[in-house]
């Protein structure tokens, strides 16, 4: 069956005014905006972070709690500046350690700057090292330390030192 075309001027679309490839290449568009947009702003928060760090919100609270009592030896040049039950060095690491005797010049075996000899003999000596402390200000003097174990085969004990505390 064959339908006849009543209109005797059949109505042409021009193609300037239809063109069914706009709609996708403004999508393109604004895909790839959208894309480089994530991109920037990812890239920023990253260097936002590395460049002006956050820290915790109760760090200042933990900090003014234990900084009481606690002083650094990089002010002091002798150690008669030193005052007894002041604790001196980085209080604000926890450190597992702790040890009282009397801090001496030179290791044990070449192994620590310092040693701290306890009571019940040469065996429960212990060689002492700290990047945090001077520990040379301590010399001679009954002190309690806190610090961290390290490994070592010469010594039987050997500490790195966070804090120290003069005890007489």
């Amino acid at each position: 069956m064959n339908i006849p075309n009543l209109s005797q001027n059949p109505q042409i679309i021009p193609t300037s005014s239809f063109n069914p490839s706009r709609s996708p290449k403004k999508s393109k568009n604004t895909q790839i905006l959208f894309s480089i947009i994530i991109v920037l702003a990812i890239a920023s928060g990253f260097w936002l972070s590395r460049l002006l760090p956050l820290g915790n919100s109760n760090s200042g609270i933990l900090e003014s709690i234990t900084q009481k009592n606690v002083a650094s030896t990089e002010n002091i040049s002798n150690a008669d500046e030193l005052v007894i039950s002041q604790s001196y060095g980085d209080t604000g690491k926890t450190f597992t350690d702790t040890a009282t005797g009397t801090l001496v010049k030179g290791g044990i075996n070449g192994v620590g700057t310092h040693t701290l000899q306890r009571e019940g003999g040469k065996s429960q000596y212990a060689a002492l090292t700290s990047s945090t402390v001077d520990l040379d200000l301590f010399a001679d003097k009954k002190v309690e330390i806190q610090g961290e174990t390290n490994s070592s085969t010469k010594a039987g004990w050997f500490l790195d030192v966070g804090v120290i505390k003069i005890l007489e």
